[in-house]
């Protein structure tokens, strides 16, 4: 059987390693784990040697091909090092700003007491945890440029996304630096586990190569911005130490859910989503979302919504599954209120719901909704 995986490489001190300090490294599960919060490391020196300035997008109606994409973004591409009391941990991140804010995963840096990064060709510098956050697996560092402006990548549009679309994935896989592979978006609106277990929604599958390593690195299309952040694979094999390898099915948090979480954490340091607080399950041969449970006290049970509520339209938008709810609500803010309709023995009613603000983890929801009821549909927002 197939599992999830996450796109870091950890190496655990002491225990396993290789000739001229290169590691042997290990996947991690996609388990649902997360410690929250990394503790900021203050950074030390400037980055230096980018030798490179901010590469534009192309044109309206311009695309570049594969080599071109590359030369035009691996300098704004970042080595990332972690280190943590569990080991050292290796994935990739890349610039989106000419004075050093890095975008990666928030599992890249879990738990890290020390995150070290190398932009392109500079120097290996100490980064700034600016924040994290599990619920979309995004984090933000900050690194000092000095005097020097550093190359950036541009975030574009996820939902303009098309099946088909070619796309282009830099990475650090298994350590081997600024990695080029290819491929197309393979699917839209797909929903992975976050860190936290919450449910990510809106993520873009791809069949472009991604391996241990490639964690926090962009998935750029053909005009040279980024579309998504590689995080994922589906993979039902394991190379030494039980690491996930490249199936050809591969997953990217997309850019506008990246787009408004950096925001804030660049402002405030910390990212809110807005909670429904229920389980949810795809109503089968119907369209819909079928309520498994409720959390005690949550927005859903506090305004009416009932377990076996089949929920048919959100905001007068008709639901064709649970990702469909899961989406709706990513794209609320807390305190927003969300119209639901509901098919409830044979009858049609309507529930407005006011949203409140997702929880730090999604085993403080379960807790609360296995009072109530022990078996439980796919827990989301």
């Amino acid at each position: 059987m197939s599992s999830r995986k996450l796109l870091a490489t950890i190496a655990a001190a002491g225990l396993i390693g290789g000739a001229s300090g290169a590691a042997i490294t290990t996947a991690v599960s996609d388990d649902g784990s997360g410690s929250g919060s990394a503790p900021v490391a203050t950074a030390t020196s400037t980055v230096a040697n980018t030798g490179a300035t901010a590469s534009p997008t192309a044109a309206p109606g311009t695309t570049f091909d594969a080599g071109t994409i590359y030369d035009r973004s691996k300098d704004a591409v970042a080595f990332i090092t972690s280190q943590s009391g569990q080991g050292t941990a290796t994935g990739t991140g890349f610039v989106i700003s000419k004075d050093g804010y890095i975008v990666t995963n928030a599992h890249v840096i879990d738990g890290a007491n020390t995150v070290k990064v190398k932009v392109g060709d500079g120097h290996t510098v100490t980064a700034r945890i600016v924040g994290v956050d599990q619920s979309t697996d995004v984090a933000l560092l900050k690194v000092d440029a000095g005097d020097t402006e550093l190359p950036v990548l541009q975030l574009g549009d996820s939902s303009a996304v098309e099946v088909g679309d070619p796309v282009f994935a830099i990475g650090n896989p298994y350590g081997l630096d600024r990695t080029l592979t290819t491929g197309v978006v393979s699917a839209l609106q797909r929903s992975i586990d976050a860190p936290n277990g919450f449910a990510i929604s809106n993520v873009i599958q791809t069949d472009a190569a991604l391996n241990p390593g490639n964690s926090g690195g962009p998935l750029i299309d053909d005009r040279g911005r980024v579309i998504g952040i590689n995080s994922q694979i589906e993979s039902n094999s394991a190379g030494p130490g039980g690491q996930g390898q490249n199936s050809g099915v591969g997953f990217a948090v997309p850019s506008d859910t990246v787009k408004r979480v950096v925001e804030q954490l660049r402002t405030t340091g910390k990212a809110t989503h807005a909670y429904l607080g229920v389980s949810l399950g795809d109503a089968g041969s119907d369209n819909g979302a079928t309520v498994g449970a409720l959390t005690q006290g949550g927005p859903a049970a506090r305004d009416g919504l009932r377990r076996g509520d089949r929920i048919t339209a959100v905001d007068g938008k008709p639901v064709q599954a649970s990702e469909d709810v899961t989406a709706a609500v990513d794209a609320k803010q807390p305190g927003d209120t969300m119209r639901l309709s509901v098919s409830r023995g044979g009858d049609t009613t309507q529930v407005s719901v006011k949203l409140g603000t997702r929880p730090d983890s999604a085993t403080t929801q379960q807790s609360s909704q296995e009072q109530q009821q022990p078996s439980l549909p796919q827990l989301v927002p």
